[in-house]
C-alpha cells in the first residue's frame, strides 16, 4: 500500500480504493483500522509540547528577586547562620511547590477542555457508520461529509450530492469550489483545481457526500505546510493584561520602598546583611508578580467547572466577558425549545387534519405522505424509531404512522438526485423515478414554496390556486405556535440535466401544509426572567414564521408589551444606520437568514451592547466570530460553528447560557476578592516595615517572618477565595461595563484604608510591647500581622453581605485554610523546636489574647464598611 502517491486526483475512486486496500461500500474493519493507526500515527498536526512538570517547577524560581533572596540566604549561611539559611530556603521551596501545584492543575484543566473540543468524524467501518475522534482516522477510511463539517483529512471524493467546499484556508480562493467524483487528468494541477479532492482543514459549505482518506496528520497537504507556521501563544485575557501592567507599576513602587527600608536600616546601624535580607524578603513578599497567574488559574478552574453545567469554554477570555453580557440573541429551535418536533396538524385539499392514523384517503393525501417520507434524509431503525434532523424525523414518523413506509417507497420510487436545503432558498427538492416519469417533491417554508406553485392538488385533480388564501392559512397555523412547512410536487418526463434551483423549483403543484410543534424547554421561562432581573435582554432569532415566533416568545416572556418583532425581509430593507435606531427595541427576529445575524450583532455592538449570539450552521460562523461571546451548539451544531465559537453548549439549552453568565460573574467577583486581599495585605506589610523606624522603633519583622506570612496567608486562604460561592443577588445587578476598572466600587479605597489600619494595629502592638520592655514584642508583631490577614480574608468573602449572614462555614476550603493557617502560626510560637528557626518566643495568654483582639478589629471595621455599603452610603454602583 503506497500512501505517498502524489496524484490521487488522477485516479478513479475504485483505483484509489484498490491501492489503499479498502472497500468504498463497507470501509475498513476495526482491526485493520487499529493496525493502520499504529502504523501511520494519529491524524493530528504536530504541536509545540507544553512544559514538562519538572520545568514548570523550576520556573517557580526564575523570578529575579527570588534568585537574589536565595543567593543572600546562602551568603548568610556561609557567614555562619546556617539555621536561618535552611529555614528561608525551605519556605521558598514550599512557596514554589504551592505555585507549581496550582499551575499544574490549571494546565491539566485546560488540557482537558482542549480534548473536549477535538473534532469528530463520521466514518464507515465494517458497513456501519460510527462517530470517532478525527485523530483516529487512517488512510483507507470512508468518511461521511455534510455541510458545516471541517474536512478531517485529505480525501478522494467518492460520492457527492452538490457538495461545495471553501478551500480558502489552503488556496486563498474565497469562492467555494464544486466537487465531483470524476478523476482529473493532469498530475501537477494546483490544489484549487483538483475538483475530486477535499483537503484537511477546509470547510464544507453545501451539500453532502463521502470521501476516501488518502493522507492524515503531517502527511496531509495542511501538515506539509504546518512546519512553516509558527504557533502563536495563547492570547492573554484583557484582565490579565491590565493586571500585568498594574503589577509592573506596583513592583517599581515596592522596589523603591525596599531600597528606602535598606538605607534607613543601615543609617540606624542595623547589620548590613540583615537589612539586605529584609529588603529582598519584603520585595519577594510584596511584589504582586502572581496576579496575572491567579487570573489564569481562576479562569481555567472556572471553565473546567462549567463543563459540569454543560458549558464548554473554548477561549479563556470568554469567561471574563460573560459577566458583561447585555444581550443574548438565541436561536429558537433546540435552544429555547426542546427540538423534539411532532407533527400535530396537516392541511390539504382545504381540510385541516389532526388524525394521522392509517386510512384509505383520496388524493392529495397519499402523494403528500409520500413526499413526507421520500423528500427526507432521516431514517428508521429496526425498532421503527426515526433518526436524523428533528424536523425530518418528525415528518418521517408522521408518514410511517399514516401507513407510508419509507423503505418500501424507496424501492418503488428511488431517489435520483436532490437540491439540498439551504438558508437562502428555504427549501429542498428531491427527484424520484416513478414508472417512465420523474416526480420531484419540494419542501420548505410557505413563503418560499407557495409563490412557486401554479396549481393545487385536490381530490378532483389539479385545480387553480389562491396563493393569498393559502398563505393566510399558514399564518393561522403559525399563530398557534406551530412550525409550518409547505409541500409541493412537479412531474418531469425525464430527469432534468440542470442543477439550478430557479429552473427546477417552479411551476409546482401545491400538496399541503404540515404543522409541527416544538414545546419550550423546561426552565427557559424562569431563565428568561432571571436574565431580565440581571439587566440582560433576551432576543429570539428564528427562521420560523413571524406568528410562530411571536407565540413562543410571548409564552417564554421574551416578548412583552413594548417589544418588537421584525422579519428578515424588513431587516433587509433597513440600512445599518436606520436599523441601529430600532435594534435595542426588537425582541424577536423571524424568517431571518444566518447572514443577517452579523447585521444584528454589529448594530447592537455599535450601540455599546455586549452581545452573546448562538448559532449552529455554516452561515452562523461569521456572526459567532463577530459576537462578544459566540455560542455554538454541542449536539446539533456544525464543526464550523464550533470552531468559530467562544463557548459550546453541550446540551443546546438556553438555561445553560444563563448558568454560564452566573458563573462568569462569580469568577470575576472572586478574582476581585483575591486582588483586594493580596494587595491590601502586601501594602500592610510594607507600611509596617517602612514606618517603624520613623516612629523610633527597630525593624519589626525578620526576613523569615516576612516570608512565612507570605507563604501561609497568600497561600491557602487566598486560593480558597476562588472557591467562594456566588454573591447573593449576583443575577439581580446590571452587567459589568467591559472597560470598568478591576478596582471599581470602592476597592481601591478599601485597599488604602485597610492597609493603613492593619499597619497601625501592628505598630501599636509593637509600640506597647517594645516600650513596656516585653521580650516577646517581635513575636507579637509577627502574630498580629498574620492573624489580621486571616480576619481580613474572612471579612471580604462578600463585598456587601455580612460574614454572619453568608455563614462562617459556607466556604469549606476557606474554613479549612483558616484553621490550618492558625494552627501553623501557633506552632511557630509554642513548639520549642520551631522557636529558634522562626526567632519566636511563647506568648502568655494575655499577650495572645491581645494579638487576637487587635486582629479582630479588622473584621469589625470591614463589617461596618459593608453595612455602609448596604445602606447605600458609600461605594454606590452606578446603574
Amino acid at each position: 500500500m503506497d500512501i505517498n502517491q502524489p496524484s490521487w486526483h488522477t485516479l478513479s475512486a475504485d483505483e484509489v480504493a484498490r491501492q489503499l486496500q479498502t472497500s468504498i461500500q463497507t470501509g475498513l474493519s476495526a482491526a485493520e483500522a487499529a493496525r493502520r493507526l499504529v502504523h501511520f500515527g494519529p491524524n493530528a498536526l504536530h504541536e509545540k509540547h507544553g512544559r514538562p512538570p519538572w520545568r514548570m517547577f523550576l520556573d517557580q524560581f526564575t523570578d529575579f528577586m527570588i534568585l537574589v533572596l536565595i543567593a543572600a540566604a546562602i551568603i548568610s549561611g556561609v557567614v555562619g547562620d546556617l539555621e536561618d539559611t535552611a529555614a528561608i530556603v525551605v519556605i521558598v521551596i514550599l512557596n514554589a511547590v504551592i505555585g507549581f501545584v496550582q499551575e499544574y492543575r490549571a494546565e491539566r484543566a485546560m488540557a482537558a477542555l482542549k480534548r473536549m473540543t477535538e473534532a469528530t468524524a463520521s466514518v464507515l467501518r465494517e458497513s456501519r457508520m460510527e462517530t470517532i475522534s478525527a485523530a483516529g482516522l487512517v488512510p483507507g477510511d470512508i468518511v461521511l461529509l455534510e455541510a458545516g463539517n471541517l474536512v478531517p483529512a485529505d480525501l478522494r471524493i467518492v460520492e457527492t450530492a452538490r457538495i461545495k467546499i471553501d478551500e480558502s484556508a489552503l488556496t486563498g480562493e474565497s469562492v467555494a469550489v464544486d466537487k465531483q467524483t470524476v478523476a482529473v487528468g493532469l498530475a501537477d494541477l494546483p490544489l484549487g483545481d483538483r475538483h475530486c479532492m477535499a483537503y484537511k482543514g477546509t470547510t464544507i459549505v453545501h451539500g453532502r457526500g463521502r470521501g476516501l482518506v488518502v493522507a492524515t496528520g503531517m502527511q496531509s497537504e495542511l501538515g506539509q505546510i504546518a512546519a512553516l507556521l509558527s504557533g502563536a501563544g495563547e492570547a492573554k485575557t484583557p484582565l490579565q493584561n491590565r493586571l500585568a501592567r498594574f503589577g509592573k507599576r506596583l513592583a517599581l513602587a515596592v522596589l523603591a520602598i525596599c531600597v528606602m527600608v535598606f538605607v534607613l536600616g543601615i543609617i540606624r546601624g542595623e547589620p548590613l546583611l540583615l537589612m539586605f535580607m529584609t529588603a529582598v524578603s519584603l520585595a519577594v513578599a510584596a511584589i504582586p508578580e502572581a496576579l496575572p497567574a491567579v487570573v489564569t488559574i481562576s479562569l481555567a478552574f472556572g471553565a473546567h467547572k462549567m463543563v459540569k453545567q454543560h458549558a464548554l469554554i473554548r477561549r479563556l477570555p470568554a469567561v471574563e466577558t460573560l459577566g458583561s453580557v447585555t444581550f443574548i440573541c438565541s436561536d429558537k429551535t433546540g435552544t429555547l425549545t426542546q427540538n423534539k418536533m411532532q407533527v400535530t396538524t396537516i392541511y390539504a385539499d382545504g381540510h385541516l387534519e389532526i388524525n394521522l392514523q392509517p386510512s384509505q384517503r383520496a388524493e392529495p393525501w397519499p402523494t403528500l405522505f409520500r413526499a413526507l417520507a421520500l423528500s427526507n434524509d432521516a431514517h428508521l431503525d429496526r425498532h421503527g424509531k426515526a433518526h436524523g434532523e428533528p424536523t425530518e424525523a418528525a415528518l418521517l414518523h408522521a408518514a410511517q404512522v399514516a401507513g407510508f413506509d419509507k423503505a418500501v417507497l424507496e424501492q418503488e420510487m428511488p431517489r435520483l438526485k436532490e437540491l439540498p436545503f439551504d438558508s437562502e432558498r428555504k427549501c429542498m427538492t428531491t427527484f424520484h423515478r416513478t414508472g417512465e416519469m420523474v416526480l420531484a417533491f419540494t419542501k420548505g417554508s410557505p413563503e418560499a414554496v407557495v409563490p412557486q406553485c401554479h396549481r393545487t392538488f385536490s381530490a378532483n385533480g389539479e385545480q387553480s390556486i389562491d396563493r393569498t388564501a393559502l398563505l393566510r392559512t399558514a399564518e393561522t397555523m403559525a399563530a398557534d405556535g406551530l412550525r409550518v412547512l409547505a409541500l409541493a410536487c412537479r412531474s418531469w418526463p425525464a430527469l432534468p440535466a440542470s442543477h439550478h434551483p430557479a429552473e427546477l423549483e417552479n411551476e409546482l403543484v401545491f400538496l399541503g401544509f404540515v404543522g409541527l410543534i416544538d414545546p419550550p424547554r423546561s426552565g427557559v421561562k424562569e431563565a428568561v426572567a432571571l436574565c431580565k432581573s440581571a439587566g440582560i435582554t433576551p432576543v429570539m432569532i428564528t427562521g420560523d414564521h413571524p406568528a410562530t415566533a411571536r407565540a413562543i416568545a410571548r409564552e417564554l416572556g421574551i416578548l412583552v408589551d413594548g417589544g418588537g418583532v421584525m422579519t428578515g425581509v424588513e431587516l433587509a430593507q433597513l440600512d445599518q444606520a436606520r436599523f441601529e435606531t430600532e435594534v435595542e427595541q426588537i425582541r424577536v427576529y423571524a424568517r431571518v437568514d444566518p447572514a443577517q445575524k452579523i447585521k444584528i450583532v454589529k448594530a447592537l455592538q455599535d450601540k455599546g451592547e455586549i452581545v452573546a449570539m448562538t448559532g449552529d450552521g455554516v452561515n452562523d460562523a461569521p456572526a459567532l466570530k463577530t459576537a462578544n461571546i459566540g455560542i455554538a451548539m454541542g449536539k446539533g451544531g456544525t464543526d464550523v460553528a464550533r470552531e468559530a465559537a467562544h463557548m459550546v453548549l453541550l446540551d443546546d439549552n438556553f438555561v445553560t447560557i444563563v448558568h454560564a453568565i452566573r458563573q462568569g460573574r462569580r469568577l470575576y467577583d472572586n478574582i476581585r476578592k483575591f486582588i483586594r486581599y493580596a494587595v491590601t495585605t502586601n501594602s500592610a506589610e510594607i507600611l509596617v516595615i517602612l514606618l517603624a523606624p520613623f516612629l523610633g522603633m527597630p525593624i519589626p519583622l525578620l526576613p523569615i517572618h516576612i516570608l512565612w506570612i507570605n507563604l501561609v496567608t497568600d497561600g491557602l486562604p487566598a486560593l480558597a477565595l476562588t472557591a467562594e460561592p456566588a454573591e447573593r443577588g449576583v443575577m439581580r445587578r446590571p452587567p459589568r461595563p467591559p472597560q470598568e476598572s478591576i478596582f471599581a466600587h470602592g476597592m481601591w479605597q478599601h485597599i488604602i484604608w485597610m492597609g493603613l489600619l492593619m499597619a497601625a494595629l501592628t505598630l501599636l502592638i509593637q509600640a506597647w510591647a517594645y516600650h513596656s520592655g516585653s521580650a516577646h514584642w517581635q513575636t507579637m508583631v509577627f502574630t498580629v500581622l498574620t492573624l489580621a490577614q486571616l480576619t481580613h480574608v474572612l471579612a471580604i468573602r462578600s463585598e456587601k453581605e455580612s460574614l454572619f449572614a453568608i455563614g462562617l462555614f459556607s466556604n469549606r476550603p476557606m474554613t479549612l485554610a483558616i484553621i490550618v493557617t492558625f494552627l501553623l502560626q501557633l506552632a511557630t510560637i509554642y513548639l520549642p523546636a520551631l522557636n529558634p528557626i522562626f526567632k519566636t518566643e511563647p506568648l502568655d495568654m494575655t499577650e495572645l489574647a491581645l494579638c487576637i483582639g487587635a486582629a479582630s478589629v479588622v473584621l469589625i471595621t470591614v463589617e461596618i464598611e459593608k453595612w455602609l455599603v448596604r445602606r447605600g452610603w458609600i461605594y454606590q454602583r452606578k446603574l
